[in-house]
């Protein structure tokens, strides 16, 4: 048996319980893997504050890092050979907050040892989605781009990823938030009454791309009056005001984002492993104390990525 955070019924973080399950061995195109880190994304969460109650228990977490402790019977990882006790990290998993869980190999990547465990059980959802939206808007080199939330999960990895494309980035934050926006590669910009005017003033010669990682009415009303093309302005998180607005949205549940996201695990794996992708930690906590990590994670403002550590 082993201890996995579950939620029971919908509800959202607020029904989370820690229970106890059965690992199961792993088969063809399986591997265990004893769990160093969990991460923690507001996802987690979204996805159980609603459905039928027939499609729950709902195992929570979707990325973790960890030790292979069971290979199934002629079985390989999305980066090769693997054998118990090879370091590994984990992205699409169901139910990540855990001691130990079985799972696709298909999912399975080497963990590169100059990544830590908290930072490598929170590198791929935030990355690939990153990544998604710069798919999706097309960005090239030379270009100015406008990131809403610069200073969250996704932000933080568009400016790292933009800015190795050669792109210019401006990014939206608080005032607290400024040196992390300036650290990773953007031009930092406060949000609030006047954005639109303080972003023209930096980016005389227009804006090419806005990408909006909060979903807010500003993030939408400024991106559209900067941004010429709406194809070009993407959003994660306001999706009824895209519907209106004829701006794309992306979701890892789409086919098209899910195939992709999938396909650039790697890349951004090696790109983490040598220091071109830095995922910032704020705060590690024990799995049993995963609710009091959540009230962090929920409060909107964590200053980085938030793991469990089991």
């Amino acid at each position: 048996m082993t201890k996995q955070w579950v939620a029971p019924r919908p509800g959202g973080s607020a029904v989370f319980e820690l229970v106890d399950v059965t690992v199961p061995a792993p088969g063809p195109g399986e591997v265990t893997v004893r769990v160093r880190a969990a991460g923690m994304n507001p996802a987690d969460a979204k996805r159980t504050r609603s459905g039928a109650p027939a499609d729950f228990p709902v195992p929570i977490g979707y990325e973790l890092a960890g030790v292979v402790s069971a290979v199934g019977p002629g079985t390989t990882i999305a980066s090769g050979p693997v054998a118990v006790g090879d370091p590994v990290l984990a992205f699409r998993v169901r139910g990540a907050w855990t001691e130990e869980i079985t799972l696709p190999a298909q999912d399975v990547f080497a963990k590169p040892a100059t990544l830590g465990d908290a930072e490598a059980a929170n590198l791929l959802l935030a990355g690939t989605t990153a990544a998604d939206l710069i798919r999706v808007t097309g960005v090239r080199a030379g270009e100015t781009v406008l990131v809403h939330g610069a200073s969250g999960a996704v932000g933080v990895s568009l400016l790292q990823q933009l800015r190795s494309l050669g792109a210019r980035v401006v990014g939206t934050a608080s005032a607290a938030s400024a040196d992390a926006v300036r650290r990773f590669g953007g031009e930092w910009v406060a949000y609030g009454d006047g954005l639109e005017a303080r972003v023209r003033d930096l980016a005389a010669s227009g804006v090419d791309v806005a990408m909006d990682c909060v979903g807010s009415d500003e993030a939408v009303d400024v991106s559209l009056a900067l941004v010429a093309d709406r194809s070009r302005v993407a959003t994660i998180a306001a999706f009824e005001r895209a519907a209106d607005a004829g701006i794309r949205t992306i979701g890892g549940a789409q086919p098209e984002s899910r195939a992709f996201r999938d396909s650039v695990r790697q890349r951004l794996v090696d790109l983490a492993g040598r220091g071109d992708l830095v995922v910032p930690v704020a705060r590690t906590f024990p799995l049993a104390e995963a609710r009091a990590a959540l009230d962090v994670l929920e409060s909107g403002h964590p200053g980085g990525k938030l793991a469990l550590l089991p």
